[in-house]
């Protein structure tokens, strides 16, 4: 079973992914683009990346966008809806 943490964890990694392709997560759902189960499959995908340290530093040098890495189990959809803002 998950913790909390790690979902805490995985979702904001989710959330920061998404900033940094310019993507504002709440505005993609109020305009239909993602829905809250996407959302939720994407957090879940998320927390079974074994590269997630990597990602926060990748994140952490990367807050301006430079792509999405192709690692993420989530790249696919961040490109989407990079693409469709």
């Amino acid at each position: 079973m998950l913790s909390l943490s790690k979902l805490d964890r995985h979702e904001r990694l989710v959330e920061r992914m998404a900033e940094a392709q310019g993507v504002d997560i709440g505005e993609a759902m109020m305009r239909g683009e993602l829905g809250a189960n996407e959302f939720r499959g994407a957090v879940y995908r998320c927390t079974a990346c074994t590269a997630a340290d990597s990602c926060e530093h990748w994140l952490a040098d990367h807050e301006d966008g430079a792509g999405v890495p192709e690692y993420c189990r989530n790249k696919a959809m961040m490109e989407r809806l990079r693409d469709a803002g």
